[in-house]
């Protein structure tokens, strides 16, 4: 996969949207942190932002539903205004819904940006496993359970062809 350098002040449409799709523990959060690495290029992290203004408040699907459809709401404006100066976004936002993919292409449309949507294809067993060295290390916001992975997991939709994504897939 290449990706281009951006520069501050570019034209927005050089400007690229990153999004990511992929089940707790694919490496979402691993691949945002590399791609954020790139030159004029802001990551945002929905579990750092939901753990900072909702300290102790998401404790089912419900709340995070609830809190991340409001954080969301929020960011619109802000996001099409980074995108919009010319700078990459990386948005450590699940894209693991046909809502929230919905959401995303609000957003890059909105900017005339280009996006990218990096599906992280990993089988089950080895998000787990990642789950639970993840958790025991403690170092991140969010730390599921197994029940938790799989009532999360039952939301999950792949994405498709018809959804007219450009789609970097990781294996």
């Amino acid at each position: 996969m290449t990706l281009q350098s951006q520069t501050p002040g570019a034209a927005s449409t050089q400007a690229t949207l990153h999004l990511v799709c992929g089940k707790i523990g694919a490496g979402k959060s691993t691949l945002t942190q590399r791609l954020a690495d790139a030159p004029a290029t802001v990551l945002l992290s929905e579990d750092s932002w939901l753990a900072h203004l909702y300290p102790g408040e998401i404790t089912s699907v419900a709340d995070y539903a609830r809190s991340a459809r409001r954080l969301r709401g929020a960011l619109t404006e802000h996001l099409c205004a980074l995108l919009g100066a010319g700078l990459s976004v990386v948005l450590d936002f699940p894209a693991n819904t046909l809502t929230s993919r919905a959401w995303m292409r609000e957003v890059f449309e909105r900017a005339g940006v280009a996006h990218q949507l990096h599906y992280l294809d990993v089988p089950d067993a080895v998000c787990k496993q990642r789950l639970h060295d993840r958790n025991a290390a403690g170092a991140h916001p969010f730390a599921p359970t197994d029940a938790e992975f799989e009532e999360i997991t039952r939301y999950f939709v792949a994405p498709t062809a018809e959804e007219g994504f450009h789609v970097v897939r990781h294996t």
